[in-house]
Order: C-alpha cells, then sequence, then structure tokens
C-alpha cells in the first residue's frame, strides 16, 4: 500500500542538501527522502541485518588478572591528556 506524505516547512538549507546528497548517490531525490526515513526509523536495521560474528568468541575472557594489569599498564599513556592541545 503506498501513501504520499506532504511535508512543508522545510528550510533551504535541507531541501539543498538532499538535492545534492541526492544526486552524489545517482538517485532522485524522493528515493533519497525514503532512504533517510527508513534509516530514521530503523527499518533498515531490520531488512539488512549486521552480521553476528563469532570467529573471536574463544579469545574473550583468556587473559589471566596479571595479564589483564600488564595491558592497560601498556596502553596507560593513551589516557593522558596533553593540555596543551586544549588551550
Amino acid at each position: 500500500m503506498n501513501q504520499s506524505i506532504t511535508i512543508t516547512g522545510i528550510d533551504e538549507a535541507i531541501v539543498n542538501w538532499i538535492s545534492r546528497e541526492a544526486a552524489r548517490r545517482g538517485i532522485g531525490v524522493q528515493e533519497m527522502i525514503l532512504q533517510l526515513i527508513y534509516k530514521g526509523v530503523g527499518v533498515e536495521r531490520e531488512t539488512s541485518p549486521i552480521p553476528i560474528y563469532h570467529d573471536l568468541d574463544s579469545l574473550a575472557g583468556t587473559w589471566s588478572d596479571q595479564e589483564a594489569d600488564e595491558f592497560l599498564a601498556a596502553i596507560s599513556e593513551f589516557n593522558r591528556v596533553d593540555e596543551k592541545l586544549w588551550q
């Protein structure tokens, strides 16, 4: 069952973006709007589910406490914030 919906009050910047994006993708404006609606309401996830992989499951939870501590110590530098970058 196909139905029509009229949307009013869309500002020019959005209309321009939709038109440019549709042209970039090589589709019509109506198809672009439908894709945005489907994405927004999550229909795309229902029609094209993200695959679930189990190839690394055997590795989960295999570190000892010592190995975990060593890893966290090795990456601790990544938590340091260089204050000069935020001035």
